[in-house]
């Protein structure tokens, strides 16, 4: 589960690493209702008609179930695996195959269940943890790697290079 620090015997911080492959891309977020599982699974699918994904909804109450949904089965497992490992009521992960976040963003931002959206990355993501008495909540994300410097003029025609790749930017 990562590392884990004492900080009282009401209150435990821990480090859970999402895992995934590098050529998937993870929403992390927070909900309020059992719906979240099927409403998430219509925007995705509207949004980006073929798109690959795989999403999971931690219960909060009730049953307390990972409850999963997707268009790609080995995404839903991957997806079900990282929500039982984080296991903070109401969080939802989705993970993109073949499409970005950005197809997807605003539409699952304008789900009326979902609360917070903590990262929509490809990169690397740590998820910081707080565990109580009561069960657990997310503090936040690391999401990549810190920077090692300001770009140059150089960088910058790189970047726009990679956001015409993407089809981001014309000519």
């Amino acid at each position: 589960m990562g590392i884990v620090i004492s900080m009282t015997g009401d209150l435990t911080l821990s480090v859970v690493p999402i895992e995934k492959p590098e050529d998937v891309n993870v929403i992390l977020g927070h909900s309020h209702f059992i719906k979240t599982a099927e409403d998430l699974y219509e925007a995705v699918a509207g949004a980006v008609p073929g798109a690959l994904f795989g999403l999971a909804f931690c219960e909060a109450s009730a049953d307390r179930l990972v409850r999963t949904e997707g268009s790609d089965e080995a995404l839903k497992e991957l997806a079900g695996k990282n929500a039982l490992r984080i296991g903070a009521g109401h969080s939802f992960l989705l993970f993109l195959r073949n499409c970005y976040p950005i197809n997807v963003l605003n539409t699952i931002k304008n789900v009326q269940e979902v609360c917070t959206i903590y990262c929509a990355t490809a990169n690397p993501v740590e998820v910081i943890m707080v565990e109580t008495s009561l069960g657990r909540g997310i503090l936040g994300v690391i999401d990549g790697s810190s920077p090692v410097g300001v770009e140059g003029p150089e960088d910058v025609q790189n970047r726009i290079d990679l956001l015409r790749k993407f089809g981001y930017k014309r000519g």
